[in-house]
């Protein structure tokens, strides 16, 4: 058994709408794995013993242990690894539920979809999986030591892929308000919105916060100076930046008791308090200048009291902590190390930030700490007596939280507002010592130490005692004021066929609203009017351009079916999403074999949908028609007939069409009708006589309508949008020349060649065709191109594409003269296998006043031959 592949799905996709974070493996069970899971001896016990804990999946039963009795019964061996990719991660703290499992057109090779929380750690479950499963098969049994160290692997891959628990807490925050968001690629930023709507965050830096107040915060004595300026209580200190001006800054500071810490320090790290001796002093002061970028140390009065830390955001006190520096209490027979190690056996207690709170770790400081109050590490303290084991108070230290958000005193809330503001922080993290956090600081002889950037948020969000502050609620309310949008509107365009030129002409309509548009086709990314990349832009990463693109206002999306099917979409909903068409095209790839496969894929975009949006329908396609059942939101219809069926009950149920009518293009909406315009004075019909192009114009006027562009606005749109070589290439472009006219579009299917023939049938003259077809189309679509080509042309030069896919040369024009030759034994044709012979011989072989139609591989380079043929 063996991968052939593994890939990513992030947002909605072919396997589910709402699981968003899904890992694909495409996996070859070989002969010895391809067999149900009762006829392997010793499979059954081999896995309850290694994994007894899968007893808790249900399956497909409504019980506890149905998995496993599918097992026993006999399952095959793809259902099995999806269960047990998802069992590896939840055994490693990562809570997933979702699993899929299919056959493939391929006998032996399924593919496997299960949920991951991070992508390293999913992709290494779906590999571990298989191992285990190989193991089993051979052995009855996978070795205890190798599982352990999965999990052990996997618990690292979480503890690395994890957000910081400040970033987490917002991140959840946003998602209960369906705030979308994603990870930038530089310093750890995340996005929240889309375009012009996005703000973005790295941990609890926002883009409000001030460079200038950053960077005095930074700067402690420079903020201590601004403070003490302002009127705000600050201990009194001053800088030393070499170890022979200590006694000096001791002295000014009235003698001991003091502290000593780095000018450029944070977490805690270099810091001692309460020193009462020289010694303690000039310890205290290597480690300072060793903590310090600029080996700058600060010399201040020690003050007595409890360490505070209080949160201020947008001008306003949010949460208020107390904080207890790491320590044990004696039992009166443990010595320090092992109480140490008890505490740490705690749970809630992890490495870093991935837990509550952090295992305490026993470094210099430590050893000073204790010293200072007679301990050693093999010292055993009395029952009940507190032993502290850090000079500060930080939780990443192994400290302990404690909530006293409701008992602090008015006037140190005042004092701690004024704090931010005169510092210039959006968010502010101010420490405090106090006696007593109940009463004004001057009375108790309390100061502010410090002022913080990029506080953290998990001694507020789960602290270890008092009541949990939901404090990235303000940070949201901050960046979003009064319900401002988060989102721009997102219409995702799809369909066998018309996906680019609809996509264009819904640009083009947004536009003419005087709004910023950014849209992706198969030729490029596009900002406004100008291309940002050139090339076939259909999927998810395309999309993320535009997403991430601060200036955007609204995102028109083309979305294919390669991207769909390897990645999913990369945006969680859409405003508007329009399905044009199902044809069979792409069948045979990424196993989807039949026409109801791939309706299926073209309908992630209907089901993505939200709510409050609009499904733009083409109601002449049964298969997308039939997508209307699992929109979430409401639906549109487009129509080339009036008498369809669907669209008169549509509207007898008060609903929104856009019909062609009587040479117009209509939009009704129950008993209303309005005329968006004549065919014929719409430029991308052809003089109204391209009916395919008809309906892509009737879709993208129906999804702008449906999505609050103006009536006039659109009329306006479809009349200034030329489907010329420079708007739309490669769709129905027609070039005038001398003696005869050229059609190029990129057809490359037989819905795509029937359309093209529907415009070509209508020319009053002869009609040549230079066609071909991709290699990796099935045999019976490159002969049915040549069936239709036979039934549209005069003469016929076949040629081939120079990527082969896969295919020998010749072969794909052997099939299509096939397909010519069984529609019409008498075909006139060529075969000129080099695309840019065949199309010079139909340029020259064409007679006067008649139509070479060029269905073409590369469609710039065609483009450059027929501008040459016009001098």
């Amino acid at each position: 058994m063996k991968i052939l592949k593994t890939q990513t799905l992030r947002g909605p996709n072919y396997w589910s709408i709402r699981r968003q974070k899904l890992i694909q493996m495409r996996l070859d069970l070989e002969d010895v794995a391809d067999k149900p899971s009762n006829l392997i001896p010793g499979f059954y016990e081999g896995l309850v013993n290694t994994l007894p804990s899968l007893v808790e999946h249900f399956c497909s039963r409504d019980h506890r242990g149905g998995f496993l009795e599918r097992v026993k019964e006999g399952t095959y061996m793809g259902h099995i690894i999806e269960h047990i990719a998802l069992e590896l991660q939840e055994l490693a703290g990562m809570p997933v539920g979702f699993g899929r499992t299919r056959e493939t057109s391929t006998d032996g090779v399924y593919n496997v979809v299960f949920e991951y929380v991070y992508e390293e750690a999913g992709r290494y479950a779906g590999r571990a999986a298989v191992r285990l499963c190989n193991s089993i098969i051979k052995t009855s049994s996978y070795p205890p030591e190798e599982l352990a160290q999965d999990i052990a692997d996997l618990n690292d891959l979480r503890a690395s892929s994890a957000l910081g628990p400040s970033t987490e807490t917002i991140i959840k925050e946003a998602e209960t308000r369906s705030i979308p968001w994603m990870m930038l690629s530089a310093r750890s930023m995340v996005q929240l919105g889309y375009g012009v709507n996005q703000r973005r965050i790295q941990a609890t830096l926002s883009d409000n916060s001030g460079i200038l107040g950053v960077e005095l915060a930074c700067d402690k004595e420079g903020t201590k100076t601004t403070l003490r300026d302002g009127g705000i209580p600050v201990p009194k200190g001053t800088v030393i930046f070499y170890s022979d001006e200590l006694a000096d800054a001791i002295e000014d500071l009235g003698g001991y008791p003091i502290v000593i810490k780095p000018l450029d320090g944070n977490h805690g790290r270099g810091i001692t308090i309460d020193i009462n001796n020289r010694e303690e002093a000039e310890d205290a002061y290597d480690l300072a200048a060793a903590a310090s970028k600029t080996r700058s140390v600060i010399v201040e009065k020690y003050y007595k009291g409890n360490d505070h830390r209080v949160l201020v955001i947008n001008g306003k006190l949010i949460a208020v902590s107390e904080r207890i520096p790491a320590h044990v209490t004696g039992d009166g027979q443990s010595t320090v190390e092992d109480l140490i190690e008890q505490t740490n056996q705690d749970p809630n207690r992890g490495d870093g930030h991935d837990n509550v709170l952090t295992r305490i770790s026993v470094d210099r400081t430590s050893l000073s700490v204790l010293k200072r109050q007679g301990y050693e590490m093999d010292s055993i303290p009395k029952e009940g007596e507190v032993v502290y084991l850090k000079a500060t108070a930080n939780l990443s230290t192994g400290g302990i939280a404690i909530d006293r958000t409701d008992d602090i005193h008015p006037k140190n809330i005042w004092i701690a507002e004024r704090t931010a503001k005169i510092i210039g922080l959006d968010i502010a993290g101010i420490d405090i010592v106090t006696p007593d956090i109940t009463k004004p600081l001057e009375e108790v002889d309390g100061v502010i130490v410090e002022v913080n950037a990029a506080p953290g948020f998990r001694m507020h969000v789960a602290p270890s005692q008092g009541l949990p502050r939901n404090v990235a609620a303000p940070v949201l309310d901050m960046l979003y004021p009064d319900n401002h949008p988060t989102r721009i509107p997102i219409l995702a365009v799809t369909g066998t066929n018309g996906k680019t030129t609809t996509t264009r002409l819904l640009a083009h309509l947004y536009r003419q609203t005087g709004k910023v548009v950014g849209y992706t086709s198969t030729d490029g990314i596009y900002l406004g009017e100008y291309m940002v990349e050139k090339g076939d832009n259909t999927g998810p990463l395309s999309a993320g351009v535009i997403l991430r693109d601060p200036t955007v206002e609204v995102a028109v999306l083309e979305c294919a079916r390669g991207g769909m099917l390897r990645s999913g979409l990369a945006f969680d909903s859409c405003d508007v999403g329009v399905v044009l068409n199902v044809a069979e095209d792409h069948l045979g790839l990424g196993d989807i074999d039949t026409i109801e496969q791939m309706a299926k894929v073209k309908g992630i975009i209907a089901e993505a949908v939200n709510p409050e949006g609009y499904a733009v329908l083409n109601a002449d396609d049964p298969l997308v028609a039939q997508m209307a059942k699992g929109v979430k939101g409401k639906v549109a219809y487009f129509s080339m007939a009036q008498n369809n069926p669907i669209i008169i009950d549509h509207l007898r149920r008060d609903g929104i069409a856009a019909i062609y009518e009587n040479g117009y293009l209509s939009i009704f909406e129950g008993e209303w009708t309005l005329r968006i315009e004549k065919a014929e004075n719409i430029p991308v019909t052809m003089k109204g006589m391209a009916p395919f192009m008809i309906a892509n114009a009737l879709a993208a006027s129906l999804a702008a309508f449906v999505n609050g562009v103006d009536i006039e606005l659109i009329r306006q749109g479809v009349r200034t949008f030329n489907p010329g070589a420079d708007q739309t290439p490669g769709r129905m472009n027609l070039f005038d020349l001398k003696d005869f006219s050229v059609l190029v579009d990129y057809a490359h299917n037989p819905a795509g060649y029937e359309a093209v023939g529907a415009f070509v049938k209508n020319w009053k003259g002869d009609r040549l065709g230079v066609i071909g077809g991709p290699g990796d189309r099935r045999d019976e679509d490159l002969m049915l191109l040549g069936k239709i080509a036979s039934q549209t042309f005069d003469h016929i030069i076949v040629k081939e594409d120079e990527d082969k896919r896969g295919r020998d040369n010749g072969e794909v024009a052997d099939l299509i003269v096939k397909g010519i030759l069984a529609q019409n034994p008498e075909a006139s044709y060529d075969v000129i296998i080099d695309e840019i012979s065949a199309i010079e011989t139909g340029l020259e072989k064409v007679k006067k006043d008649g139509l070479v139609v060029i269905f073409p591989e590369s469609v710039s380079r065609v483009i450059s031959m027929i501008e040459k043929h016009k001098i």
